[in-house]
């Protein structure tokens, strides 16, 4: 039977990408990438594998949805192992859902690799918890926006729980509305919040604020690449800088190399 690997590369440190992300990439013959995936993780195919760079990053130009779709289908169709490589977790703003369904209502197999979320990556990256005993019993990982871009309409109120921590994805455009929704829903001005660029990377940036000074603080910032920002008691315990690190080749976590 075809099959297809989606496989969550990770936020973009080669030694945040699971065992069996790399393992899946170097048995593949045909890799459909996203852009925010890192170079090495692409670099783990073997020679001869089909290698297609999809795009896939908020504001940019990407190949549409249904092209990538039908791109799947038919190099699985030719009877190769298809992996179709996501950053982050393929099961967190990563239409594994859509592309799962696809797949499987055309007779291909799909299995899906998880892997490391950008929130679980900004917060060991900088040195704070999500949840926190006392503080913050609940997290919400969320986008702003709708598909055609406007504010999304539900889930302010929950967001607004004090004892909520609040992770907003693909959120850097955004933040000025956000912070005025939260705000008129009854979460405290003075709420910590960060904006974090390029969460689990080695250049990742932090920007430490709070509700109402959110947006200042964004539009000063001038970021480039995805942001996140996070906003609950918690995030008052983020580091300035994330600790130095050793970085890990990921063929070594792999099995290569050791």
């Amino acid at each position: 039977m075809s099959r297809v690997l989606l496989v969550s590369a990770g936020p973009g440190a080669p030694g945040l990408m699971t065992v069996r992300a790399a393992e899946a990439v170097r048995t593949a013959e045909a890799l459909l990438y996203d852009a925010l995936v890192c170079d090495e993780a692409v670099a783990l195919a073997p020679e001869r594998c089909i290698r297609i760079r999809t795009g896939k990053r908020s504001g940019k130009a990407s190949m549409k949805q249904e092209t990538i779709n039908r791109l799947m289908l038919r190099l699985a169709r030719r009877g190769l192992t298809v992996v179709r490589l996501k950053g982050g977790d393929a099961s967190v703003f990563g239409r594994s859902g859509e592309e799962r369904a696809f797949l499987e209502a055309n007779g291909v197999a799909v299995e899906i690799v998880p892997g490391v979320t950008a929130a679980s990556a900004a917060a060991a990256q900088f040195g704070f918890p999500l949840t926190h005993r006392g503080e913050a019993r609940r997290l919400m990982l969320a986008t702003a926006r709708t598909r055609d871009g406007a504010l999304a309409d539900g889930g302010w109120r929950e967001a607004a729980d004090p004892e909520t921590t609040v992770a907003l994805y693909m959120a850097g455009a955004s933040a000025a509305a956000v912070a005025e929704r939260l705000m008129a829903e009854g979460r405290r001005p003075a709420t910590p919040a960060l904006a974090v660029e390029n969460a689990g990377r080695p250049e990742a940036r932090l920007v430490r604020t709070d509700l109402a000074g959110l947006p200042a603080a964004v539009a000063a910032a001038a970021f480039e690449g995805p942001v996140l920002l996070l906003v609950g008691e918690v995030a008052a315990q983020a580091k300035d800088q994330s600790p130095r690190t050793v970085p890990i080749p990921v063929g070594r976590l792999a099995g290569q190399g050791a």
